[in-house]
């Protein structure tokens, strides 16, 4: 189940966000992210107070991961050639969305986007869009598996901190 986060899910959301950067320091870094840089638990106390992140929990009231969705689009993507054009309210953006990596290849991601696009098809959106680190190609495989259009890549400036290449991508959700 998938459902907006409350205070008491907080503790939790940090955790995921420390055991995502553990597990890629450990392995392979596929987001690019940097422990202390983002996610840090003060990303998700802002999408808490903002009413924009959300939690998945398991039969067992387990977090397996959460993720924060607003109409919120980094400056950069004034660089991308979207075809799907929309006003701010109309767009809904996917940022940070972590899956425990021991919830790993469970069907979770597929759960959030799945959330993703009824939630924007409940506030009237007419597309879905998102970034990714270029080197991330298993959210990549995922979200074009599930229907979302590659739409351009560009340099980001990161936190203002991080120069990278991110990859954009985009959904229909309503015409």
């Amino acid at each position: 189940m998938i459902r907006k986060a409350l205070g008491r899910d907080l503790n939790e959301v940090a955790a995921i966000y420390d055991e995502v950067l553990d597990y890629e320091a450990a392995s392979v870094s596929y987001t690019n992210w940097q422990k202390g840089l983002y996610p840090t638990r003060a990303d998700g106390e802002k999408a808490l107070a903002e009413d924009t992140l959300f939690v998945g929990e398991d039969k067992d009231g387990r977090l397996f991961g959460c993720v924060i969705l607003n109409h919120i689009q980094p400056k950069e993507y004034e660089n991308i050639s979207w075809e799907i054009p929309g006003e701010v309210h109309e767009v809904l953006v996917i940022h940070t969305l972590c899956i425990r990596p021991d919830c790993y290849g469970k069907g979770f991601g597929r759960e959030f986007v799945a959330f993703t696009e009824k939630y924007a098809q409940h506030l009237k959106c007419k597309t879905i869009r998102l970034d990714t680190y270029e080197g991330n190609s298993p959210a990549i495989g995922l979200y074009s598996k599930l229907g979302f259009r590659l739409s351009g890549k560009c340099l980001f400036h990161f936190q203002n901190v991080i120069w990278e290449n991110l990859v954009c991508m985009e959904k229909r959700v309503i015409d």
